[in-house]
């Protein structure tokens, strides 16, 4: 049985991947009058009077919403919210195991921006963050930003920014390895979606170099017509030397490849073009190239999204870490500056004695790196004063 064959099966015989878990046994009369009727009326009060006791009184402080509508699911595409839901499940079953952290799926059953985030926002209060998954671009950069100015909780879209924190946290130790240079390198993306836009930006603001972006027309630069408001802004910063030209043209000479877009966009011969090329094929669960293949083109590192090969890019690294450390501290936004630490954070779980080429990020399975990022996201919380407790 194959891993697709043997999923459907488990998700059949589970019939749900996540449960509800009472925290508080209801035995006796004693028991029901506190946890419900009429004892519950006395914290209702409380946080009738004032609202910050929320989070103390209820589980709030602790709970995520994980929420899609659907439109961009894995490398399915547009598949409906009903369909999204066995990855909102995983979702939440990764951060209660990965951060200790509740999270509950919700599918919202529409494509119409306004309706989503009102939606969303209006439940806002239930809950003390927003995971934001599988939405499509460009819709969700504007669902994304309007919701951060309208919620008093963290709103995150992980296809965002939990590739590219990860992504960031890869990259900083290839370039150990490979002995390039901080600040000078050429990095070609791929993928010109909410992910590979959002790499873009984060690689931009650690100071990684020159970042070129190419969609399915090539090279992306200042002043191109047709772009999406994602693209148009992130070409003010990106392309330095206004560059024009296909894929294989960008990858030449370039230090890092990172692909966020299709299976076999990538050959032998463009990675031999390259500079000693670190390659990032993120596409799943076909790669744009293959390892072997980019290894055989004169690759010095690579990694990809898949578990059977050595350095997995994997976001689980990062969301689950990410809210404990922002809940934790009852942070009202996650900003760039978590964001970064969150990179070297995960970066330096790998002591330099120990990178290689097939060694530059942690295990997805590494259950420490949740606790040292959530430190480094509470900490920066705490120093830009944006910590409430």
């Amino acid at each position: 049985m194959d891993i697709n064959q043997a999923s459907l099966q488990m998700h059949y015989d589970l019939n749900g991947k996540i449960e509800v878990i009472s925290r508080k046994k209801i035995e006796t009369r004693e028991d029901l009058s506190l946890a419900y009727t009429p004892g519950v009326a006395e914290p209702c009060r409380v946080i009738a009077r004032d609202y910050e006791q929320s989070f103390k009184l209820t589980r709030r402080s602790n709970l995520v919403a994980v929420i899609t509508d659907g439109t961009a699911v894995l490398g399915l595409g547009d598949i409906g919210p009903a369909a999204g839901m066995p990855v909102m499940e995983g979702k939440c079953a990764l951060f209660k195991e990965f951060a200790d952290v509740d999270a509950f799926p919700l599918c919202i059953d529409s494509k119409d921006t306004d309706t989503i985030v009102q939606t969303i926002a209006l439940i806002s209060k239930s809950f003390g963050g927003i995971n934001l998954e599988d939405i499509a671009a460009p819709r969700c950069f504007e669902i994304e930003r309007r919701l951060k100015e309208m919620c008093d909780i963290p709103v995150f879209h992980d296809d965002q920014h939990g590739t590219a924190i990860v992504v960031a946290a890869a990259l900083l130790n290839a370039i150990k390895v490979t002995g390039k240079e901080m600040g000078q390198l050429r990095i070609v993306i791929n993928g010109a979606g909410a992910a590979g836009i959002a790499i873009g930006k984060h690689l931009i603001n650690m100071g990684f170099g020159n970042v070129i972006l190419c969609d399915i027309n090539g090279i992306i630069c200042e002043g191109d017509e047709g772009l999406n408001h994602g693209q148009e802004e992130i070409s003010h910063i990106s392309n330095r030397n206004k560059e024009h030209g296909t894929l294989a043209d960008a990858l030449e000479n370039a230090d890092v490849f990172i692909g966020v877009s299709r299976p076999g966009l990538v050959t032998k011969e463009m990675v031999a073009s390259m500079n000693r090329g670190i390659v990032f094929p993120l596409a799943n669960p076909t790669p744009e190239i293959m390892p072997d293949e980019a290894l055989a083109g004169g690759a010095a590192v690579v990694g990809t999204g898949r578990s059977d090969f050595p350095n997995q890019i994997n976001n689980v690294l990062v969301f689950p870490g990410v809210f404990k450390g922002a809940l934790s501290v009852r942070a009202k936004e996650i900003t760039e500056s978590m964001k970064q630490r969150a990179s070297y954070a995960i970066a330096d779980m790998i002591p330099e004695n120990e990178l290689t080429p097939e060694n530059i990020i942690p295990s997805p399975l590494n259950k420490a790196v949740a606790d040292v990022v959530a430190k480094a996201v509470a900490d920066v919380a705490v120093e830009e004063g944006i910590a409430r407790i």
